[in-house]
């Protein structure tokens, strides 16, 4: 079974917070690319009964930031740093680069033994890992395909009211595995955004939110929050499938 989120009531969440909340790419990334920091997601796609496009992407959102505000990569009340703490500020200090694969079967069950959080939303499931260098990935996430499938368009229920909702650029036409990491980046991003009792409170419903695409008009209006300060852009470098400065998602807390 996946392992559940904790409830962040704990006293180190501000914190935590306050490292989402100052930002990320404050040192350049280093020369040798196999030492390029990146998070690991994993989806898990079976192939028989493959879960929702929707579900699955609310799934490797909420994975991403509850592992980006667990107690393990915080200080504890002792004071000591939590056993995910150096990785992942050292990645949060680079560029938030986030690589998703693709697992079922056995390959699913094998990938939670590595150190990470799975996040299952309505039976789509997928796994944030603690980030580390691209080139010293674990041999159980290195041999996942990155690529060769995807997921159709749904059609998911009505957004709850008061949910944050992570509106995926319908125009860019990105593939599953990207969209995955760039709604990972949304969610990060608004839980950075908000202040600190915001987040905890979000944090108390178990980082519930929506994500939808976006069409034309729908993304001219969520442009115009964007400038106005209301909703939270995901502009990608471009290393893969859209054009650097792309926005390819944008989050609004409600």
């Amino acid at each position: 079974m996946p392992e559940s989120h904790p409830v962040f009531a704990d006293p180190g969440f501000e914190s935590r917070h306050g490292v989402l909340a100052r930002g990320y790419g404050h040192r350049e990334d280093p020369e040798d690319p196999s030492a390029v920091l990146a998070m690991p997601l994993v989806l898990h796609i079976p192939k028989g009964e493959p879960p929702a496009r929707s579900a699955l992407l609310e799934a490797a959102a909420v994975a991403t930031v509850a592992l980006c505000l667990d107690p393990r990569v915080g200080k504890g009340e002792d004071g000591q740093p939590g056993v995910w703490r150096d990785a992942f500020l050292s990645w949060n200090d680079a560029r938030i680069r986030k690589v998703s694969r693709r697992a079922r079967g056995a390959h699913w069950r094998a990938a939670q033994d590595i150190d990470g959080v799975t996040v299952d939303r309505g039976g789509a499931q997928a796994r944030a890992f603690v980030p580390g260098p691209v080139g010293g990935l674990d041999p159980r996430i290195a041999r996942l395909q990155i690529g060769g499938t995807d997921l159709p368009d749904d059609d998911p229920r009505e957004i709850p009211d008061g949910v944050p909702v992570l509106w995926v650029n319908a125009a860019l036409g990105m593939t599953v595995g990207k969209a995955a990491a760039q709604v990972g980046h949304a969610s990060m991003l608004l839980a950075g955004a908000l202040d600190a009792d915001s987040a905890r409170a979000w944090a108390a419903t178990g980082f519930r939110c929506a994500v939808r695409d976006a069409g034309r008009d729908r993304w001219s209006g969520l442009l115009a929050r964007v400038g106005d300060g209301t909703a939270v852009p995901v502009r990608d470098a471009g290393f893969t499938e859209v054009e650097p400065g792309s926005v390819t998602v944008i989050a609004t807390a409600s």
